[in-house]
């Protein structure tokens, strides 16, 4: 009898030290901090990232807006075999916000997240390209954040609006931050790949009862233009706060 406690013991120490490996302990055991990490490639899927558009008035012609969007391959001179989120829209508004969504869940309800985003994003708009209410590239703000709530545009006084904060055009909200702009880094109109991030600023959020959470990127407009971008690969890692 001795022999099988002692070994059911062993079982039972073995499968807690399993558990407490998977969780990235910063503070020697005392502490252990919760962290998802999500990269979506849209290779096989679009991994439930859904598209939505705001900021325009009801009284605008919608067929002239050309929104679009979908998992499509990149354009050349990008590699053609691979995949990637596309999202276009005219800017009719002066301020038009497009956005992709993705709600994160199973994390620990009503705590403390620090999320950072990891965006590679194909744009063919040149750093000194010239256009209506302003750059192509350089006025064309790329937006990402977070929230226990989910973004929507709301229908309100017959305007489409965006429900969370997110600044306006290259200031920062509250939910979304700017993260840097879609020019392409060239002199010529060629779609290219660039890389943004927030790594040394993320954004903060507390997850709901359910723990979950809700993650957007999108593009603040200034342009007053058509603006067709592809996101090729977008990672969003969170991480538990740790109390003082």
């Amino acid at each position: 009898m001795i022999v099988v406690m002692k070994k059911w013991m062993f079982l039972g120490s073995f499968a807690l030290m399993l558990g407490l490996a998977g969780c990235n302990d910063s503070d020697n055991g005392s502490n252990l901090v919760l962290e998802k990490v999500v990269t979506s490639d849209f290779e096989l899927n679009t991994d439930d990232w859904t598209a939505a558009l705001s900021e325009y008035s009801t009284e605008t012609d919608t067929s002239s807006v050309e929104f679009r969007s979908g998992r499509t391959t990149l354009p050349t001179p990008l590699d053609t075999k691979t995949y990637g989120y596309m999202l276009q829209s005219h800017n009719r508004s002066d301020d038009m916000f497009m956005y992709l969504k993705k709600k994160i869940t199973g994390l620990r309800a009503n705590s403390a997240y620090n999320v950072t985003f990891e965006i590679d994003l194909a744009t063919d708009n040149s750093s000194g390209g010239f256009g209506t209410g302003g750059s192509p590239g350089s006025s064309v703000y790329l937006k990402a954040g977070a929230s226990a709530v989910e973004p929507v545009t709301n229908l309100v006084s017959g305007f489409y609006t965006f429900n969370l904060d997110k600044g306006i055009q290259s200031e920062s909200g509250k939910d979304l931050i700017n993260i840097g702009n879609a020019a392409n880094g060239l002199e010529t109109d060629t779609y290219a790949i660039v890389k943004r991030d927030n790594l040394t600023k993320p954004v903060t959020v507390t997850a709901d009862a359910n723990g979950a959470i809700w993650v957007c990127v999108g593009t603040d407009s200034g342009f007053e233009g058509l603006t067709r971008l592809y996101y090729d690969k977008i990672k969003v890692s969170v991480t538990e706060v740790l109390p003082d």
